[in-house]
C-alpha cells in the first residue's frame, strides 16, 4: 500500500508527539515518585530521632532489651504514639497503670497491620524489631547509653512503608498523567491531519504544475501564498516556466527565421535557373555571376549557422595561447582599410604607440571576431561616415571599442543586436546587410575568452560596440 505525503507527514507529527508525550510521562512519573518519597523520608527522619531518644530512655529504665523482645511491634507503636501526640505522655502513663485498660494486647493472627518504617538492632546487631534484610545499604543510627553503644536504629527506604492512602495518592497522580497524555495525543490527531493537508497543498499544486510543464504547457504558473521556502520554490518554478516559455518562443522564432533566410536565396537561385532553362534569360557571364553570388550568400549563411551551432554545443575548437592583441587588431584593420576607403568611410585607429597587450586567446577566433565587427560596420555605415577603433587597458582587461557613425540604432534595440538572426531593418533586404548572425557569433567568441561584449549609443550617431577581454599579466 502506497502512503501519500500527507499521511506520511501526519504520521511523522503524530509519532514525534507521542514520543514527546511518552518521555514527558515517564519523567513526570519519576519526578512525582522521587519527590513524594523524599518528602516521606524527611518526615520519617524526625520520627527516627524521637524514637531513638525514647528507646535510650526505656533501655536505661530496664537495663536491657528484654522489654522489646516480648512485644516489639506494639511497644514501638506506643512509643511513637506518645511522641506524635496520638496519645499524650501523661495519658500513656495512666493507661499503663490502669487495671481496666490492657497495655496494647497483640493483634489477632492474620490481621492486616501497616508496617512501621524502622528496624531496631541490639549491640551485636541482632534484630529486635523489623526485618534486617530490608536494611541493605542504609545508615544505622547508634543508640548510646552511658557512652556505650547498646543498639542501633535505622529508617527503611520510603518505598517500604507507604500506607494505602499514600499509594492511592500516587495512583491517582499517575492516572491523571495518563489521561493528560491521551488528551494531548487526541488533540494532535485532531489538528495534525488538517495541518498536514495545509502544508502539502502547495507541494501538490507544484507537482500538478510540473506535470503540465512537462507536457509542454509553458504558460502554467503556481500561486505564491507564503514567503517561506515553499513560497521561494513557487517563485523559482514560475521563473523557470517563464524561461522555458521564452526559450520555446525563441526556438519557434529561430526556426521561422532560418526558414526565411534559406528560402530567399534558394528562391532566387530557382527563379534564375528556371529562367535560363526556359530561355527567358540568356546564359551569359552576368547570369552565371548572379547565380554564383546567390550560392556564395547561401554558403555564408549555412557556414555561419554551422559555426553558431558548434559554439552553442561547446564543440567549437579553440587553440589558445599567449598572443599580442595589438598585433591581431592592427592586422584586421589593415585587411579592411581598402574596403572602407572604397565605400567612402573614414577608418581611424586610436592605439597608443608601443602598447603591448598579451592575452590568452585563439588567434583565428580573434581574427574572426574583428572581421565580423569590421564587416558589420562596412555594411551598415553610410557612405561618408566614420569608424573609430580604440584599444586600451583598464583594471587588467583589454577594452576594444568599435564606434561608427549613422545610421543609429534605437536604444531599446541595442540589447538585441547580439540575438541570432536579428537585424534592425524589418525588410531583411540583403543589399543592406547579412543574415543577422555575425554579432551572435561575436558574442560567443568573446564569452569563450571570458570577456564581455555590449552595444551602446555612439557619439558619432551610430553604434559603439565595446569588448573587454582579460589580459595575461599587467598592462604595458
Amino acid at each position: 500500500m502506497k502512503i501519500g505525503l500527507t499521511h506520511r507527514l501526519f504520521l511523522s507529527i503524530l509519532a514525534a508527539t507521542c514520543l514527546a508525550v511518552l518521555s514527558n510521562f515517564f519523567i513526570m512519573t519519576w519526578s512525582i515518585d522521587r519527590g513524594f518519597l523524599q518528602y516521606l523520608n524527611s518526615f520519617e527522619q524526625d520520627r527516627l530521632e524521637q524514637l531513638a531518644g525514647r528507646l535510650e530512655q526505656v533501655y536505661a529504665e530496664n537495663g536491657s532489651w528484654d522489654f522489646l523482645r516480648e512485644n516489639p511491634r506494639f511497644l514501638i507503636e506506643r512509643l511513637l504514639n506518645e511522641h506524635l501526640g496520638d496519645v499524650s505522655s501523661e495519658r500513656f502513663k495512666e493507661l499503663n497503670k490502669s487495671n481496666d485498660v490492657p497495655p496494647f494486647p497483640p493483634p489477632p493472627m492474620g490481621a492486616h497491620q501497616p508496617r512501621l518504617p524502622f528496624i531496631v538492632l541490639d549491640a551485636e546487631r541482632k534484630p529486635l524489631f523489623g526485618n534486617p534484610a530490608e536494611a541493605k545499604d542504609i545508615n544505622l543510627k547508634p543508640i548510646i547509653h552511658n557512652k556505650e553503644t547498646v543498639g542501633y536504629i535505622a529508617l527503611l527506604p520510603p518505598k517500604h512503608f507507604l500506607a494505602p492512602p499514600q499509594e492511592q495518592f500516587l495512583k491517582q497522580q499517575k492516572s491523571s498523567l495518563i489521561l493528560a497524555a491521551l488528551g494531548m495525543v487526541l488533540v494532535v490527531v485532531i489538528f495534525s491531519l488538517p495541518l498536514a493537508n495545509r502544508l502539502i497543498r502547495p507541494i501538490k499544486a507544484m507537482a500538478a504544475a510540473t506535470r503540465e510543464l512537462a507536457s509542454g504547457k509553458y504558460t502554467i504558473r503556481v500561486p505564491i501564498s507564503s514567503s517561506d521556502e515553499l513560497g521561494q520554490l513557487a517563485r523559482d518554478f514560475n521563473a523557470m516556466a517563464l524561461t522555458l516559455e521564452k526559450n520555446e518562443k525563441a526556438r519557434r522564432q529561430w526556426v521561422a527565421d532560418i526558414s526565411h533566410e534559406l528560402r530567399t536565396p534558394l528562391a532566387v537561385l530557382r527563379g534564375e535557373i528556371e529562367a535560363l532553362l526556359e530561355g527567358i534569360r540568356n546564359t551569359t557571364p552576368e547570369a552565371i555571376r548572379s547565380l554564383h553570388a546567390e550560392a556564395l550568400r547561401l554558403h555564408r549563411l549555412v557556414d555561419d549557422l554551422y559555426q553558431l551551432a558548434l559554439s552553442d554545443l561547446g564543440t567549437l575548437t579553440y587553440h589558445k595561447e599567449d598572443i599580442n592583441l595589438v598585433e591581431i587588431l592592427k592586422d584586421s584593420i589593415e585587411s579592411y582599410s581598402t574596403e572602407f576607403a572604397r565605400n567612402g568611410i573614414t577608418l581611424t585607429e586610436e592605439i597608443a604607440q608601443g602598447l603591448q597587450l598579451i592575452v590568452f586567446a585563439d588567434r583565428q577566433r580573434l581574427y574572426q571576431l574583428f572581421a565580423n565587427l569590421l564587416d558589420n560596420s562596412l555594411k551598415y555605415t553610410e557612405s561618408g561616415g566614420a569608424l573609430i577603433i580604440r584599444l586600451a587597458c583598464h583594471n587588467g582587461h583589454a577594452a576594444i571599442d568599435f564606434e561608427d557613425s549613422a545610421p543609429e540604432v534605437p536604444e531599446n534595440e541595442l540589447g538585441r543586436l547580439f540575438d541570432r538572426l536579428y537585424r534592425v531593418e524589418g525588410s531583411r533586404n540583403r543589399t543592406s546587410g547579412g543574415a543577422g548572425l555575425g554579432l551572435a557569433i561575436c558574442r560567443n567568441i568573446v564569452e569563450a575568452h571570458a570577456g564581455t561584449i555590449s552595444a551602446l549609443p555612439s557619439q558619432l550617431g551610430g553604434v559603439l560596440v565595446r569588448i573587454t577581454i582579460p589580459v595575461a599579466g599587467r598592462c604595458s
